[in-house]
């Protein structure tokens, strides 16, 4: 995990306690969920996605799309709720998410998205969870 100083702040036990093993190893130890395995991948109700470690709102449902790259994408983050990180593991040179407020790990965003922005956001599933939108 980096070193800055999130607002929201746990210790190994209690982040343990919180997420199951599986969204432990994505959020906390970087980890990254095989393709096409995630609920959220093929999911597009409207609403808002969130963090799964501090419910920090992240991506609006319609910034989602299909990137067929095998987890959910999306082409933009809710201003201010995602840190950019530059991320040199496995002999490559990406960029890291990870939420403004707990600093769990999210996924990468890539400068290949298809629509306007340019951008893929891809996010793990199990580093997420969503708030469907209400009919209201």
């Amino acid at each position: 995990m980096s070193k800055k100083n999130y607002p929201v702040k746990k210790t190994d036990a209690d982040w343990k306690q919180q997420l199951s093993d599986d969204e432990y190893v994505i959020l906390r130890k970087k980890g990254t969920e095989r393709p096409f395995t995630g609920k959220y991948n093929s999911h597009y109700d409207a609403g808002t996605y969130t963090c799964k470690g501090c419910d920090t709102k992240l991506f609006e449902s319609d910034s989602k799309f299909d990137s067929g790259c095998g987890w959910p994408s999306f082409d933009e983050a809710i201003e201010g709720t995602v840190e950019y990180i530059r991320d040199t593991s496995h002999g490559m040179i990406r960029t890291e998410i990870v939420c403004a407020n707990c600093g769990g790990h999210l996924g990468h965003v890539f400068n290949d998205g298809p629509t306007e922005t340019g951008q893929r956001y891809c996010v793990n599933s199990l580093s997420i969870d969503f708030e469907k939108q209400s009919d209201f």
